[in-house]
């Protein structure tokens, strides 16, 4: 019963920073510090840094995978709450970019244009529906629901790795259009 009510305690934090942070992200991605009266420095080093991180995401997923497959329970959560703390910090610093810089139009013409937009449009969409499945299986693990937390994490893995190695095509796809 324990582990009912450490779920329940949390769900409305889950589902608040669930909606919040979308729309936070969407009204601070269309704010450029500029506009009021901040002469700053677009912050155009930080793209291959957040992909690299959301690289780094996606190994660590693995990782934690593997680990708990090897039985090695306090490793995946240790990779697994790294994961988390990366895909914060990406969070961060892609607000940080959009807020100094305008976002980069990708050039590319014919068939790969629609691979682009495919690939950018399924890993914006699913990076908003992870962010409550992550929430809701970390607290789940939180809570000792093993049960419950192996159930959800078998679907929350793999959108969670699509979304972290999509980031990484993204920008591998976008970057030679950066002006720097």
């Amino acid at each position: 019963m324990e582990n009912r009510s450490l779920e329940q305690k949390y769900n409305k934090l889950i589902i608040a920073v669930s909606i919040l942070i979308p729309v936070f992200v969407a009204i601070l991605f269309g704010v450029k510090l500029k506009d009021f009266g901040f002469n700053v420095e677009p912050l155009s080093f930080l793209p291959p840094i957040y992909a690299t991180t959301n690289g780094i995401t996606a190994l660590l997923l693995i990782a934690g995978v593997v680990a708990i497959k090897n039985g090695k329970r306090k490793l995946h959560e240790r990779f697994l709450t790294a994961a988390i703390a990366l895909s914060v910090a990406f969070l961060v610093m892609y607000v940080a970019y959009h807020m100094t810089s305008d976002s980069t139009k990708f050039g590319g013409e014919g068939a790969i244009r629609y691979v682009y937009f495919f690939i950018l449009v399924t890993h914006i969409v699913l990076s908003i529906v992870i962010i409550p499945m992550v929430l809701i299986t970390y607290v789940r693990a939180l809570g000792q629901a093993f049960d419950k937390h192996k159930k959800i994490a078998k679907i929350t893995f793999p959108i969670w790795l699509y979304v972290a190695v999509t980031g990484v095509v993204v920008y591998l796809m976008i970057s030679p259009y950066y002006v720097y």
